[in-house]
């Protein structure tokens, strides 16, 4: 590999099972394709509301279709994804913005490392789109995190900070930055080649995007085909 590493932002939010795909497997890649892979906790209903989009789940062929697709999708990319039982409920009542908010005040705190982020998000994603538990009570938010490996009284403080305007502007400006690239929906993986962005929607478009940074897609597992 050469000395310089391309770029690769993910923003995503624990709400979209799409973006627990992407995640698993930029995760795998990350060390496979010669990449700084960072992740960015964004939220999906402001990239919503502000790209003007209509959740898939809001259309009834696109519902019918998703549902369907997600069971392939986990198989295929070897993900433990389980839809909730009331999943309307749990995306458009309940929503993520605590959820959030904690990654985000993580990612604040460990700037430039990513192990935390990274383990608390794999969390929060098996306890809505696995268990079909709760990621919006401060409870479940401290379960999480203690299962993420963060200690007691870390998760205690961080709770603390959850809904302070730091925290607020950060996953605000974060989300307006996803919406700068041109974001309608979640995940959105940016890769920056030579200067310049480049953003794709999905979890699907690996191929092309090892493709425009000079890498090369094996599959759903790298080190598997390795073997």
């Amino acid at each position: 590999m050469s000395a310089s590493r391309k770029v690769v932002e993910l923003f995503y939010d624990v709400l979209s099972p799409y973006s627990w795909l992407g995640f698993e497997v930029l995760c795998r890649y990350r060390n496979v394709w010669n990449i700084d892979l960072r992740l960015r906790p964004t939220l999906l209903s402001g990239i919503m509301q502000g790209s003007g989009n209509k959740p898939p789940g809001l259309v009834p062929n696109k519902f019918l279709y998703m549902a369907k697709d997600l069971g392939r999708s986990a198989r295929y990319f070897d993900v433990p994804l389980v839809t909730p039982a009331d999943v309307a409920h749990v995306m458009f009542v309940k929503g993520s913005l605590s959820a959030m908010r904690l990654l985000t005040a993580v990612s604040e705190k460990d700037l430039g490392q990513e192990t935390r982020v990274e383990k608390l998000s794999r969390e929060l994603w098996m306890r809505i789109w696995n268990r079909d538990e709760d990621i919006t009570q401060p409870a479940s938010l401290s379960e999480a995190a203690l299962k993420a490996g963060i200690s007691r009284q870390e998760v205690e403080e961080l709770l603390q900070i959850i809904t302070s305007q730091p925290i607020k502007d950060k996953l605000k400006s974060t989300t307006q930055e996803a919406m700068n690239h041109g974001a309608f929906g979640l995940p959105m993986t940016v890769c920056h080649i030579s200067g310049k962005p480049e953003m794709f929607f999905g979890s699907d478009r690996f191929e092309l995007m090892a493709h425009c940074i000079g890498e090369k897609w094996v599959g759903p597992q790298p080190m598997a085909s390795r073997l």
